[in-house]
């Protein structure tokens, strides 16, 4: 069954794309869910037609896209992630991370564009971004491990490099101390 879409569809085709499906699929998803129609004659006429009208404006989105890769060159992305002792990461790194990451940079994609292929491990991976049909955009993601809390150890105070003390300062102290610790003390009766 031949269909045209409305839209774009990931893993089947691009909007305005005439693509093959299973009769099923085609009746029974994209129609009801306005994402194609039926491909007949006339349908296919319209489209040449509205095709020919939109060509400008096909350009200049193109263009657009092409610009907004422009923008991502140089950009490389460090997501830290919790890891086993092993190096595996506990659940995987995705199109939501990534997206995440990319708008504290700047950066507002829709993760349905973002394509990553499993990451389960730390190390360097790439995500591509579809911004068009005819333009997509490469970049390297890094995934480290996040920083393990550290145990309950003591913090040690830094050292303190004492000045020598004169011999009477330091009888002084000791009689202040003695002073302090007789106040202290409860009296008796």
């Amino acid at each position: 069954m031949e269909i045209i879409l409305k839209e774009d569809v990931i893993g089947l085709g691009y909007k305005h794309d005439i693509v093959n499906v299973k009769s099923g699929y085609g009746r029974n998803y994209l129609i009801p869910q306005g994402k194609g129609v039926i491909a007949s004659d006339s349908a296919k006429k319209m489209l040449a037609e509205e095709l020919k009208q939109k060509a400008k404006k096909l350009e200049k989105i193109k263009a657009d896209a092409e610009n907004a890769a422009a923008k991502f060159e140089g950009v490389a992305l460090t997501i830290p992630a919790k890891v086993s002792n092993s190096g595996t990461i506990y659940g995987s790194v995705n199109s939501l991370m990534i997206a995440n990451e990319l708008a504290k940079l700047g950066f507002d994609i829709d993760r349905k564009l973002i394509t990553i292929k499993d990451v389960k491990t730390v190390g360097e991976h790439t995500a591509t971004i579809r911004l068009h049909k005819e333009v997509s955009v490469t970049i390297p993601v890094t995934v480290v491990a996040e920083a393990a809390p550290v145990e309950a150890a003591p913090a040690e105070e830094p050292a303190v490099e004492e000045a020598p003390v004169d011999a009477e300062v330091a009888q002084e102290l000791a009689d202040e101390q003695e002073v302090l610790e007789a106040l202290d003390a409860p009296a008796e009766a």
